[in-house]
């Protein structure tokens, strides 16, 4: 299935859209930001390891242990445990709005992670399109963000350097990630990424926070509280995960699969509608626009070339 582009594109948006929920459940279940990077990781990085543990051609958890582990513990730690603290604890300092948009940056350094290890150019394409959905971002940082950040939310400046922080250093492994996943599976490293990432993260909030979260007091927690962090675990994790980095190993063009989490604030926008009953301003609807017309034009800007290299090469012969 993860040969045929249409399911890498469709695993890719539907980890966009699970990312874009997180940050909603994350805030609604009411516990601080470092804690919950270190239930989201426990649980969905152990829901990860099961799954691949009940798939035969998975199950072989050792291998690329064996053969690549410090590579992937270093991978784990910068690419999981370090990106989801900034992320999570962004929450405590920002709105759900600031950090969605900040994140939604992740595309532009995917494609500059992939022009340093890679050495893929930047295409025409890439940089005009990804500059109309950078303007797009900026129109939902503009509808009240950015009066926060200049004004009375000089507080949320934090939250807004730990998302950029997230942006970068989640690129980067995205991009670091795949050869590995191409190798072994992408449901065999993520899994494998994913929980040494939360183990490192339950050490380091422990360590600096002195909050040693066990797994087995979930159920001794508010009921808002359990089933928010299960749904962040399940959900927002154990499956997201798989969708949005699985997905994005197997797309054709890995900075294009990537342009896709423009749709981010979009998806939040929505969310911030339906379940928080927020309307929605004119600058919210100009962004989903420009930013719905970006990832379109970007998915349909190569057939353009194609054709015409094509009438070149017909009015040569």
């Amino acid at each position: 299935m993860w040969q045929r582009s249409w399911f890498a594109y469709g695993a890719v948006f539907l980890g966009v859209c699970g990312h874009a929920s997180s940050e909603f459940v994350a805030v609604l279940s009411g516990v601080a930001g470092p804690e919950v990077s270190v239930w989201r990781f426990l649980l969905g990085g152990g829901g990860l390891v099961l799954w691949a543990l009940l798939t035969p051609t998975a199950r072989d958890l050792l291998t690329p242990l064996r053969e690549c582990g410090l590579r992937l513990v270093i991978l784990s730690f910068f690419g999981v445990s370090i990106t989801y603290l900034a992320f999570h604890w962004a929450l405590d300092f920002a709105s759900v709005i600031q950090v969605a948009t900040v994140t939604t940056t992740i595309p532009i350094f995917v494609g500059l992670a992939n022009l340093v290890i890679n050495r893929v150019r930047i295409t025409v394409a890439k940089w005009v399109t990804g500059v109309a959905a950078v303007l797009g971002v900026a129109l939902l940082v503009t509808d009240g963000a950015l009066a926060d950040l200049t004004g009375s939310g000089v507080g949320s400046l934090p939250g807004v350097g730990l998302a950029l922080l997230c942006a970068v250093m989640g690129s980067t492994y995205a991009v670091s990630v795949r050869p590995l996943i191409q190798e072994y599976g992408a449901l065999r490293i993520t899994a494998v990424t994913m929980f040494i990432g939360g183990v490192g993260l339950w050490l380091m909030v422990g360590g600096v926070w002195g909050i040693w979260v066990n797994p087995l007091t979930l159920f001794e927690r508010s009921q808002k509280e359990a089933w928010s962090l299960i749904t962040i675990a399940v959900w927002n994790t154990t499956l997201t995960q798989w969708l949005w980095i699985g997905g994005l190993a197997a797309v054709p063009d890995i900075t294009r699969g990537s342009y896709l989490f423009f749709l981010k604030p979009v998806i939040a926008a929505a969310l911030a509608i339906v379940i928080l009953s927020q309307p929605m301003t004119h600058l919210q609807a100009a962004a989903i626009v420009v930013i719905c017309g970006a990832v379109l034009v970007e998915v349909l800007w190569s057939q353009a070339p194609t054709s015409t290299s094509g009438t070149a090469r017909g009015s040569s012969d």
